[in-house]
């Protein structure tokens, strides 16, 4: 089993600076700390005519910056989905996927239970806000998770496939629960044209190539820039999230022939298109999981409310028993079977990390719920919910001191 490179414990650090320096001036002076984080980056107001059109700081790292790190995840994904040894080939898929699905119903039932018997809000749904708990977070789990296994445990493959696909799958559904796509659904034809026209003009020829002019062509990198930008944009006017917006031509790029893991070291020595994007952006991501934790995940400590609450109980308790149930429930009956050297034990822990959710539920939060207090308490809840990685570590050298003694 290849190691996981180090950069993901780069992203988990950034975030978390980000998120402390927010949250130490949030408490501050709050008044200043909005001036930063809204302060107006584009107006398009001369251009369309309406009044909403306004992107501050915080929207250009939710809008711009963040379609980034979901396209460095959803590439780990298609790899091990896609490419020889990859993780989830064949029947390896089913554990994390079955798993991540059953996390996402968790949380959303006991969302809506919690909110039905405590409403957040007189006159609000109990069902607002379900969509706030289906993501989880890759690199903060990853580095609790690194706390709890070994470097090279299997344990922790499994944890960050189940945590993309819960980030993925969560803001897939966000996407499609909260926003109406009819009145903007003819931009959606803009990704599958630049799909069609990087297919045609690269990436066809990338497997078999019949002159070496059309393997250099395939090899390029402009052409897919440009079709991701012309994704992005068509995904972003469509009102899904832009965070998708690059995924639809990640299929079309140039990969290695077989996977090392996720997120592999070894993948640094490659040189395939596919790698060579994903190896420029990770000191970008560095500078964007900063912002993101600046712009998004400052924590007001005054802000706690019931909606904290139903966060809380939605996360540690709904999310665990979805994947546990989705994984050595669900999955044994359709034939999955655990991955090799993984015991139930590890699942546990794991089921208990993804407990944890912060970056992709922060994301979500404008859409998911109204702003104002609710948000504010929401984010409090979710700032909670990290403690649950302190706890699965902590409840790990129990039972490992425990073992011992025996």
């Amino acid at each position: 089993m290849y190691r996981v490179s180090s950069f993901l414990q780069h992203f988990a650090w950034a975030l978390i600076s980000g998120s402390l320096l927010a949250s130490i001036w949030l408490n501050i002076d709050p008044a200043s700390y909005y001036d930063i984080v809204e302060y107006r980056v584009l107006s398009l107001r001369g251009l369309s005519g309406r009044s909403d059109a306004i992107y501050t700081l915080r929207h250009f790292v939710a809008f711009a910056l963040m379609p980034l790190f979901l396209f460095y995840l959803a590439k780990e994904l298609w790899e091990a989905l896609r490419l020889e040894r990859g993780a989830m080939r064949r029947k390896r898929g089913g554990i994390p996927i079955l798993g991540g699905l059953g996390g996402m119903i968790g949380a959303a039932l006991v969302w809506v239970v919690l909110n039905s018997l405590w409403p957040m809000e007189e006159g609000i749904d109990a069902t607002t806000g379900w969509t706030l708990t289906l993501g989880s977070d890759v690199v903060l789990t990853y580095m609790f998770g690194r706390l709890l296994f070994r470097p090279n445990s299997p344990a922790l493959h499994v944890l960050l496939l189940l945590t993309i696909v819960m980030d993925i799958g969560g803001l897939l559904v966000f996407g499609l629960a909260t926003v109406d796509l009819a009145p903007r659904l003819l931009w959606l034809v803009l990704p599958l044209l630049a799909a069609w026209a990087v297919w045609v003009f690269a990436a066809r020829h990338r497997n078999h190539p019949q002159s070496e002019l059309e393997r250099q062509r395939a090899l390029r990198l402009w052409p897919y820039l440009l079709a991701m930008f012309a994704s992005w944009l068509g995904v972003a006017a469509s009102g899904l999230p832009p965070a998708l917006g690059l995924l639809p031509i990640l299929p079309l790029i140039p990969h290695a022939n077989h996977a090392f893991g996720m997120f592999a070291e070894a993948e640094e020595l490659l040189h395939d298109p596919l790698n060579r994007i994903a190896h420029a952006l990770v000191w970008p991501l560095v500078v964007t999981m900063a912002l993101f934790g600046f712009t998004h995940g400052g924590i007001d400590l005054a802000a706690f409310a019931p909606v904290s609450l139903a966060v809380l109980g939605a996360l540690w308790f709904g999310k665990p028993l979805g994947i546990l149930a989705g994984a050595l429930i669900v999955a044994p009956r359709l034939g999955y079977r655990l991955p090799p050297n993984l015991r139930r034990r590890h699942l546990g822990f794991i089921a208990l990390l993804c407990g944890m959710g912060f970056t992709l539920p922060t994301l979500t939060m404008d859409g998911s719920l109204p702003g104002g207090y609710l948000q504010e308490a929401a984010r409090f809840g979710l700032a909670l919910s990290l403690l649950m990685g302190i706890f699965a570590i902590f409840l790990g050298r129990i039972l490992r001191s425990t073992r011992r003694k025996r």
